[in-house]
Order: C-alpha cells, then structure tokens, then sequence
C-alpha cells in the first residue's frame, strides 16, 4: 500500500449521488398526485378510458394489416403494456393521496381535540364563574334590610343632630350667665370707682373748718 492510499484514509469519503435529483418539493409531488387520483376516480378519464381504448382495438382490428401498429395476431401486446403501466402508476400515486388525505384527517381530529379541551376548560371555567356569582347573590342584601338599616342610620343621624342642638344650647346659656355676671361686675365696679370719686371730689371741695367741725 502507498503513501498516497494512507493519506486517503484520513480524508472522508464523500458519497456521490449516482441518479440525478428532481427539484421537485414533496408537497408539490403530492397535491400532483392528490389532483391526479382525483382526476381518475372522475367520470370524464372513465368515458375517455373507454373510448381511447375502443378506438384503439377498432384500428387494430378493421384497419388493413399494414396499417395496423398493434395487430389482433400479437394479443394487442402494446395495449396490455400502456394499461399495465398506467395500472402501476395509479396505485402508488392513489396509496400517496389517501395518505396524505389521512395525514390531513389526523391532524384536523387532533385541531378538533384540542378545540374541544379549550371549550371544555371554558365551560367548567363559566360554571365556577356562576356558581360563584350565586354564592355572591345570596350574601348581598336584601331590599328590606337595606331599608331598614338606612332607617337606624337616620335616627341614629337625629339623635346626634338633636345632642348637638342641646350642647349648643347649653353653651349658649353658660356664655350668656358669663356675659352677664362679667357686666355685673363691670358696673358694680363702675359704681364702687364713681362712688369713690364723688367722696373724694367732695372731701376736696369741703374748707378745712367744716372738716375740723366735722
């Protein structure tokens, strides 16, 4: 073995494609062939099919022998093939539509599950919702008690009224015995100062001889 046959080995083998790929996209393949199996189970390729082959059997069967390309002597051996080629294309290609037509189904049933499970969560969600609503409206209220309770508060607001009317009142008279005893005092003092001034004009008034008689 040669330098050259070690030196291949540590380099990767590359793998060659020996059939040329077809650019075409297996989702493209499959409507093609979805359009194609749907277009044979339609009875425009029956009446076709039919007259395509009775065309062909009447040419190779009244027309001159040297006419004719696929002759009744050979069996019709170039019809047999044709039919059986298109035979072995239809079946895949309607194997792959109806898998396809199932891959779709799958995926709608499990859309239509999972919708289901959200409606299902929806609902249990409203049926908490209300029942809770109603636990709520059996708590709230009534007409009557609101009533009645607004009925205290107002005696209870006129009992508070008519306390503050007699601590005013109250107030009043105490502020009115103030002013009034303030101005007793303010007059006896006034009178007790007028007094004392008038004795006192007097005394200054008197001669010393009528006071030393007095």
């Amino acid at each position: 073995m040669s330098k050259g046959d070690y030196d291949a080995l540590d380099v990767p083998r590359i793998k060659k494609r020996r059939l040329p790929s077809i650019g075409m996209s297996p989702e493209s393949f499959g409507k093609a062939s979805e359009a194609f199996a749907r277009f044979m189970g339609t009875p425009q390729f029956l009446i076709g099919m039919t007259v395509f082959c009775f065309v062909w059997l009447a040419w190779n069967t009244l027309m001159p022998e040297p006419l004719q390309f696929d002759p009744r002597a050979l069996n019709f051996t170039l019809l047999t093939l044709i039919l059986s080629l298109q035979a072995s294309y239809a079946a895949p290609l309607i194997l792959l539509a109806e898998n396809r037509s199932a891959d779709r189904d799958r995926v709608e049933f499990e859309n239509d599950r999972q919708r289901a499970e959200r409606n299902l969560a929806d609902t249990e969600y409203l049926t908490r919702e209300v029942a809770s609503l109603r636990i709520a409206m059996r708590e709230m209220a009534t007409r009557d008690f609101i009533r009645s309770e607004l009925r205290n508060l107002l005696e209870e607001m006129e009992e508070a009224r008519e306390a503050d009317r007699r601590a005013e009142h109250r107030e009043d008279l105490e502020t009115v015995k103030k002013v009034a005893v303030k101005k007793a005092v303010k007059k006896a003092q006034a009178t007790a100062e007028a007094t004392a001034f008038k004795a006192a004009r007097d005394a200054v008034q008197t001669p010393p001889e009528n006071r030393e008689d007095a």
